[in-house]
């Protein structure tokens, strides 16, 4: 069904600008015709939502000089570990020191893939394994490794077969608050696929640690929990226990959507609010020239804060209330233009958030691209 009460929609007037020789996706890149925008693409137009807005003083550069860095988790002393997508190497960053802890065999970058999402066990303290989703010469897949003294250990795949294509290869994984991974899929430029329960590809997947389907997905032996996605980019709860996915239109529209069990989110029939009852409608939606939407995380106030590329902004998104009293509010937009690109958003067990920069891959490098950085809460 729609979930029409708590939709926003973003228009700030702003013509999509676009490249007439070609489209663009994740903000920048030429892609198939498939893909982000056309020549002929319309304007939006309206008004609501703040402009940029600046945070005085309370952005510090964690790290810098990193190369094409894609997802960024925290593990339970306090580190973060970064995955670079083009050398498929995983880096730890321990009070702003560099440290590699290993190259994850078999990746291929190429487009939009290669060395993509990261996710640690909940049980990391007792199994110290972490999980990642990878591009190969045969599909995207998902991949388990222990993580010890001397770095990565035997790597092992746990879930294959995920459609891959130079754009639209999804990539997010997390771990949700119920203990299953959840793995976030794009369409791999076959649209239908999003429609097809058969297809990994345009879905939001959930499994068990050992790959299987996980016990009460939709359909029993299948691991999709949900359908209809284009190209999934942001996964992340709030304490309520709600599920929100980013997620990259095509021409006009750009989401945030509440993902409940079995949904299907309209792709390709759909691109942003259909009113469709067989559709779950996004809650908040942008012009694709102010998104490009990358990774998502949960403040503790209950807020999704959303990384975008092509909008080189921070979104903010006030919800409150749960259940059927969930409200979404005015969206506020920081840190416009001033660091470029955002890939990624997490929150770090201090509560500030940490933002990774994309400014190596179709942006515009700037001394100590790509880098790390911190927001006070």
């Amino acid at each position: 069904m729609t979930r029409r009460a708590v939709r926003t929609t973003l228009a700030l007037g702003l013509t999509l600008g676009l490249v007439a020789c070609g489209s663009v996706d994740e903000g920048g890149g030429t892609s198939p015709s498939s893909s982000r925008t056309s020549s002929s693409a319309p304007s939006s137009s309206g008004s609501s939502g703040s402009s940029g807005t600046t945070v005085e003083g309370a952005v510090t550069v964690v790290t810098t000089d990193l190369q094409v860095p894609w997802d960024l988790a925290f593990l339970p002393g306090g580190d973060a570990l970064v995955t670079l997508r083009d050398s498929g190497d995983v880096v730890r960053i321990s009070d702003g020191e560099q440290q590699a802890v290993g190259t994850v065999p078999g990746v291929v970058a190429e487009g939009e893939g290669g060395l993509l999402g990261l996710a640690v066990s909940p049980d990391f303290a007792q199994d110290d394994t972490l999980f990642v989703y990878a591009t190969t010469a045969e599909d995207n897949r998902v991949l388990r490794m222990t993580l010890g003294a001397s770095g990565i250990g035997d790597v092992e795949p746990v879930l294959t077969g995920i459609p891959k294509a130079g754009n639209h290869n999804g990539g997010r994984i997390a771990f949700g608050p119920d203990g299953y991974l959840y793995v976030a899929t794009g369409d791999a430029g076959d649209t239908d696929s999003a429609q097809d329960p058969a297809s990994l590809g345009g879905k939001i997947l959930r499994i068990t640690p050992d790959g299987e389907p996980a016990p009460g997905n939709p359909v029993a032996s299948s691991p999709v929990w949900t359908s209809g996605h284009r190209n999934v980019q942001g996964l992340a709860w709030r304490e309520d226990g709600t599920m929100w996915a980013s997620e990259f239109g095509q021409d006009t529209w750009d989401e945030l959507n509440r993902i409940t069990r079995g949904g299907s989110y309209g792709w390709p029939q759909v691109e942003g609010e259909g009113g469709r009852e067989a559709f779950v409608d996004p809650v908040a939606t942008w012009s694709t020239a102010d998104a490009s939407p990358s990774g998502i995380a949960v403040e503790r106030d209950g807020s999704i804060v959303m990384a975008a590329l092509r909008g080189e902004s921070l979104w903010r998104v006030p919800v409150t209330g749960s259940g059927d009293d969930l409200r979404v509010g005015t969206p506020e937009r920081l840190l416009q233009g001033e660091y470029g690109r955002l890939r990624d958003v997490e929150r770090a067990p201090d509560g500030s958030l940490w933002v990774l920069t994309s400014n190596t891959f179709r942006g515009e490098p700037r001394d100590g691209d790509d880098r790390v950085l911190r927001l006070r809460p």
